[in-house]
């Protein structure tokens, strides 16, 4: 796994009224400050990426479908240079993702309705001078392709 990256098995908890899920907790090991809580959407096959941040640490969970989410590190210095991850999340998969600084990231809906993902970053987004660095998803450096892998 790309150095930094953390994951978490997400707690369910069902009732007979619905279902409760905790994604991240103050007193969880991967807690390190909050920012704010956002919400994004994908449309089944779009890819969202790649982007970094040179400071926020992201907390991805994917509540509702499947997503499709890749790391890839870029950082020379890195033990993990040049490594990809891939991480299916989602409802058949409940997990949190822990993204450091420098790791490019982007995401893809693979089901067949929209898929909802929560951040829980450690900063909050400055509308002024945002901690977001943006490459395209499909002509890049990145040695990756976004393409559905069937075999």
């Amino acid at each position: 796994m790309i150095e930094g990256v953390k994951t978490k098995k997400l707690k369910i908890i069902p009732d007979e009224r619905g279902r409760l899920m905790e994604i991240l907790r103050e007193d969880d090991d991967l807690f390190i400050s909050f920012g704010q809580v956002y919400m994004t959407t994908a449309y089944p096959g779009v890819v969202k990426g790649w982007h970094y941040h040179k400071k926020q640490i992201d907390h991805f969970a994917v509540v509702k479908g499947m997503m499709k989410v890749v790391l890839y590190d870029g950082r020379k210095d890195s033990p993990t240079y040049d490594e990809i991850n891939e991480f299916f999340m989602g409802e058949y998969n409940p997990i949190m993702l822990q993204i450091p600084p420098y790791v490019f990231h982007g995401f893809k809906c693979i089901g067949t309705e929209e898929a909802i993902l929560i951040n829980i970053p450690t900063e909050k987004y400055n509308y002024d001078n945002p901690d977001e660095y943006r490459i395209d998803p499909h002509q890049n450096d990145i040695p990756y392709d976004w393409s559905r892998k069937d075999g």
